[in-house]
């Protein structure tokens, strides 16, 4: 086949592809799936429009090209060069949490191709029969991090960006800021590293072809879809190892103009490129090499020995050798038998409710751990001695949970204070009222929250409020990064009983710009937070409560400026006990957001009223509701103008949890002006609700006792 510089369209900065308005190009999808299937060439030949990338990657080619001639009077078999792998697994809690098994699959998957181990390599078509190449490159997991400490060879990073596949700028940010190793550079001439997204730029995967301007950069890496990782990792590879496609410099498969451009690669003959297994396949004259690992169809099996030597000659040229120097190797920790270094584990669930079980994972690392004794603090059974042992919680609290592993010579432990906190299963029942007014701080016995990013989360605060002195707030106005999402928690309730429910709160919200992309969703529960349901959702274009204005500086809202919210959607399945609800806030580089006066009420199975929502009732006169003094210290009196008669009417005071700490009165009430006195003494100092229900709707009136 032609030797041309067609190369030079692949350029060599691949970047995650378009935005996530793009549209898909469905010449470059495989029939049945919703994603392009690698989109390397099309931004690559984007690139190139700039001429001095085009200048940049000539000259680079020119030296790969050199480095061919080079090898024809070298030895040509028999070094092996072994590159160091980092998985970096950016997520967001679901299953793009990949596990550690499939990316050593995908290790052993590289190796297995890479060193023509598979199987298949002996049935390929008859055409190629004895062209499967063994590329003398194999892959290891790095053992040693940037700063010299010891990892499994993968990072992991929550962030929201994991599926934001624009320019891939964004997640390369949270992965060097964000993931639970080291925060920092990961040299792209060190590792090897491979970033598995929820979206790859619309693609099964994209990489980078070498290049001496971005060899050093953490974007001199390979992005991978986490549904694809299985031999997508050995197609992106060969791109990164200066590979195109088989039919060349395009991303679009199947057209007829493929038959006239060209992959620079003599024994892979000119193809149009296919998305399936058509063996056969000739449209372009010779017979295709349909089973190729650069080409697009199902059944990959093999290399061939020209592609052997354009992979070798990339690898050892100076763009690309520094990888598996030996110096480098050790440096990273690339050795193929790491000593055991770290005793871990995990488990998907840090908050559970009493009677739950979980499921431990040991990630002790590296070398082979043989032997485990966990103690479990507050579990039953409180030790075990197997690698990965499920254990049950029968009594709320907050536990610690130790793992000492083995290998036989060395002994390591790991203690995670505080790791498990275990919620009561039984839940309180309504009704809600939650103001915030007893909170010292956040979390608390009432309240947990969920803060990957480590940064500014919730908070009791005292600088404004709805009702009462205090609210929840987030000080997104400095302290938030884009992106960032905060989880507030409650406690499980009991809603068994309930025929219906509903919840309401206010909030209080600004933006610093129009373009400010900020979220708020409130969740919902029915099996004490294993699985969560969206109930509310409140988009950047509604949040905002102070009419449209936008504020540049610290939002502190007034008393105009805070916006009252229904959720009526807690019906069906979340009416059991063990409910629980959460808010989300997504950071869209807004400005602070306050929570305050959360109340949830509804009506049991009997038809009967329990709690109720906040808003002023026709039954009485709202001019005329009146509770004085307030303050109060030792008494007080609650004036009511009723409208009509009521044959059953409540006045009591509650607190803000929701309890009822004081009957005023019960019974029935003739229509007109009524005053009903109460002594307070045995009411601690705060703030209070004082009720007046006919239990078809009430009244609240705020009560502070000094």
């Amino acid at each position: 086949m032609k030797q041309t510089l067609l190369l030079i369209t692949a350029i060599i900065f691949c970047q995650i592809g378009l935005t996530q308005q793009r549209e898909l190009d469905y010449t470059n999808v495989r029939e049945g799936q919703d994603f392009e299937v690698c989109r390397t060439h099309k931004i690559m030949n984007e690139k190139l429009l700039n001429p001095v990338f085009l200048k940049m990657y000539a000259a680079d080619q020119a030296l790969i090209q050199k480095r061919k001639e080079e090898m024809l009077h070298e030895k040509k078999q028999g070094t092996v060069y072994t590159f160091p792998v980092v998985f970096h697994v950016l997520h967001n809690g679901g299953n793009e949490n990949v596990t550690r098994e499939e990316l050593v699959n995908a290790v052993d998957i590289l190796n297995t191709n890479y060193r023509r181990l598979n199987a298949s390599a002996n049935t390929v078509e008859a055409s190629f029969q004895g062209l499967p190449a063994d590329i003398e490159i194999e892959f290891v997991l790095a053992t040693k991090a940037p700063n010299g400490a010891c990892f499994s060879g993968i990072t992991r990073t929550q962030s929201p960006t994991s599926f934001l596949g624009d320019d891939g700028g964004n997640q390369l940010d949270a992965i060097r800021n964000g993931n639970d190793v080291y925060q920092g550079e990961w040299p792209g001439n060190e590792y090897l590293n491979f970033y598995i997204v929820g979206d790859a730029g619309g693609a099964g995967g994209y990489t980078t072809k070498p290049a001496f301007w971005s060899q050093y950069s953490m974007g001199n890496g390979i992005w991978v879809l986490y549904t694809q990782i299985g031999n997508t990792v050995t197609h992106e590879v060969g791109h990164w190892l200066n590979l195109s496609h088989t039919w060349g410099n395009s991303n679009s498969p199947a057209l007829a103009s493929n038959c006239s451009i060209d992959d620079g690669i003599s024994d892979t003959p000119n193809t149009l490129g296919v998305t399936s297994c058509i063996l056969t396949e000739n449209s372009c004259g010779p017979t295709a090499n349909v089973e190729n690992y650069m080409d697009y169809a199902f059944c990959y099996k093999m290399f061939t020995p020209g592609q052997a030597v354009e992979m070798r000659a990339a690898a050892t040229s100076s763009i690309r050798s520094n990888h598996w120097s030996t110096s480098n190797l050790n440096a990273v920790g690339g050795v193929v038998n790491p000593p055991f270094c770290k005793a871990d584990f995990y488990t998907n669930r840090v908050i559970i409710c009493q009677g739950e079980t979980i499921d431990f994972t040991d990630n002790s690392y590296n070398g082979t751990v043989n032997s485990w004794n966990w103690t479990f603090t507050g579990g039953s059974p409180s030790s075990e001695t197997i690698q990965n042992p499920t254990i049950t919680y029968n009594t709320p609290g907050t536990y610690a949970v130790t793992l000492q592993a083995s290998d036989g010579s060395t002994t390591l432990t790991e203690t995670k204070n505080a790791y498990i906190t275990v919620v009561p299963s039984t839940g309180i029942n309504l009704p809600i009222f939650e103001g915030f007014e007893n909170a010292a701080s956040i979390p608390n016995s009432d309240w947990q929250v969920e803060n990957p990013d480590g940064g500014t989360t919730w908070q009791v605060t005292s600088t404004a409020s709805d009702l009462g002195t205090k609210s929840l707030k987030i000080n997104n106005y400095s302290n938030n990064e884009e992106g960032d999402m905060d989880e507030l928690i409650s406690m499980p309730y009991d809603l068994s009983n309930m025929a219906s429910a509903t919840m309401t709160f206010s909030y209080a919200f600004a933006q610093k710009s129009p373009s400010n992309t900020d979220k708020l969703q409130i969740l919902a529960s029915n099996d004490c937070g294993v699985t969560w349901a969206v109930r509310k959702s409140i988009a950047a274009s509604q949040m905002s409560t102070t009419g449209g204005s936008t504020v540049s500086s610290n939002f502190v809202p007034t008393e105009e400026q805070w916006k009252d919210i229904t959720v009526t959607s807690i019906v069906g399945s979340f009416l059991t006990d063990g409910f629980k609800y959460k808010f989300l806030f997504t950071s869209g580089n807004g400005n602070n957001l306050y929570v305050d006066n959360i109340n949830i009420y509804g009506t049991d199975i009997s038809g009967n009223q329990v709690g109720s929502p906040t808003a002023i009732a026709e039954f009485i006169n709202e001019n005329n509701v009146t509770v004085y003094p307030n303050p109060a210290n030792d008494n007080v009196s609650i004036a009511v103008d009723l409208t009509n008669r009521q044959e059953s009417l409540s006045v009591g005071i509650y607190d803000l949890l929701g309890k009822k700490v004081l009957s005023v009165f019960e019974g029935s009430e003739i229509e007109g002006q009524h005053i009903y006195n109460a002594s307070t003494k045995s009411l601690s100092a705060g703030m209070y609700l004082v009720l007046i229900d006919n239990q078809n709707s009430v009244v609240t009136q705020k009560l502070i006792i000094k």
